[in-house]
Order: structure tokens, then C-alpha cells, then sequence
């Protein structure tokens, strides 16, 4: 018999945050989401049939008073916090040479202290309680870069956090929690919406990712009892090698 967990989604509106909220949802646990815009998360509710397990918190995910709600709200609403799936994030390949020092803010902000913070929320939680689950979702890119898609920002942030993810896993091993991060790799969402047929090439699957295979990988890695530190790439066998 499944027992409902309290899961909270960063980035739940849409893409494959939303399409993690359903899944937790249909399993019978319960989801706080969060977006920018509580008008896209009341949209999100809606389009999930509005169900009494899901609850929006809005705001930047790169302030940390935001993750404190986010972790306040499920502690007071459900009582417990046990998933975290740190989601929201921003791609932008372009040359190294052309980005903009507002493109290093927006990737900063939301990647990488938008992992942070709800990160450092949970594990004050998740350790006192002696269990839980932290995912982090990265991009396979940052782990086996390609010429082809010039991103030295999403490697450089993306590539920190496997590693983090890495050391997060040992520092909080002993308190029964456990942190792995799924890094996709082109996945058909609103994130690479009007490029898709362009980048089927990317993989040598010769396709792009569903949603549906993200949200497999991590319903696996929050139900292993065993598996902790482990970075797993869901992109056709992207980073297995160089195929061109």
C-alpha cells in the first residue's frame, strides 16, 4: 500500500514540473508547487483537476525566503516534507562570447540558487525527521558538452551542480537522506519548443525525450533505498560517446 509523501516541485507549472505534479499526484501523494506567477500556477491547478493534494506557492525561486515558504507551507498543510525536486531552471546556449551579464544573473538566480536554497530548507528538515529525498534536475549537456550546442553557462552552472549533488549526498548519507540529480537531455517541453526537429540529431537515439521519461527516472531514484550521490542522464545515450 503506497503512503502518501509530501513533494514539493520547484518549476510545477509547466514542462516537466508539471508533468511531475501529475505523476506524484496520481500516485495519491501530495505536491506543493512552485512558480514565478500565481496566476500560472492557478492555471496548472486547473488543468490537474484542481485537487484538494495541490497547493501553489509563488515567487522567485531564487530568493530564499521563497524556499522557506515553500517548506513552511508543506510542514503546515501536511506536516512532513520528503521530496524535494529542485526543477526550475533556464537554458540559454548561445557562443561563449555573447553573453550578457543579464544572462549570467538569470542562470545564477534561478539554477543555481534556486537549487540552493530549497536544498539548505529541506535538509534542515529532512535530517531532523532522519529520512528523505532531494533531485536535482541538471542536463546531460553539462556532462558531456557537444560542439554543436555552444552552453558554457549551463555547463558551468548545471556541471556544479552534479558535483554538488555529489557532496550533498555524503554530507547528509548519515541522516537517512538521500540526494541524486537527473540530467536530460533534449526533451520535447516548452523549454525547446520550435527547435525540436533540429535537435533530434543531438542524440544518436535520433529523438527527443518525453516528459514521461524524466518523470520515470525520478519516481525510480525517490523509491530506491539505496541509491544516493548518482547523477543519471535520461538522453537517448547522449553522453555516452561521440557517434558522428
Amino acid at each position: 500500500m503506497h503512503t502518501a509523501r509530501t513533494v514539493i516541485i520547484t518549476g510545477a507549472s509547466s514542462g516537466l514540473g508539471f508533468a511531475l505534479a501529475q505523476a506524484f499526484l496520481e500516485r495519491g501523494d501530495q505536491v506543493i508547487g512552485n512558480a514565478r506567477s500565481e496566476a500560472r500556477l492557478n492555471e496548472a491547478a486547473a488543468r490537474l483537476g484542481n485537487p484538494p493534494g495541490f497547493i501553489g506557492v509563488a515567487g522567485d525561486i531564487a530568493e530564499k525566503a521563497t524556499a522557506e515558504r515553500l517548506i513552511a507551507t508543506a510542514l503546515e498543510t501536511f506536516g512532513r516534507v520528503d521530496i524535494l525536486v529542485n526543477n526550475a531552471g533556464v537554458f540559454i546556449p548561445k557562443p561563449v562570447t555573447d553573453y550578457t551579464e543579464a544572462d549570467v544573473d538569470m542562470l545564477v538566480g534561478t539554477n543555481l540558487k534556486g537549487f540552493f536554497y530549497p536544498a539548505q530548507a529541506a535538509a534542515r528538515v529532512m535530517q531532523a525527521q532522519g529520512h528523505g529525498h532531494i533531485v536535482a534536475i541538471t542536463a546531460s549537456l553539462a556532462l558531456q558538452p557537444d560542439t554543436r550546442v555552444p552552453a558554457l553557462l549551463p555547463v558551468l552552472v548545471k556541471g556544479g551542480l552534479n558535483q554538488a549533488v555529489k557532496g550533498l549526498a555524503v554530507e547528509l548519507a548519515s541522516s537517512g537522506v538521500q540526494v541524486n540529480a537527473v540530467a536530460p537531455g533534449i526533451i520535447d517541453t516548452p523549454l525547446h519548443s520550435g527547435t525540436v526537429e533540429g535537435l533530434r540529431k543531438l542524440s544518436p537515439s535520433g529523438r527527443t525525450g518525453r516528459p514521461e521519461d524524466i518523470v520515470d527516472a525520478v519516481l525510480y531514484l525517490t523509491e530506491a533505498r539505496f541509491v544516493s550521490g548518482v547523477i543519471l542522464p535520461v538522453d537517448g545515450g547522449s553522453t555516452a560517446g561521440t557517434w558522428h
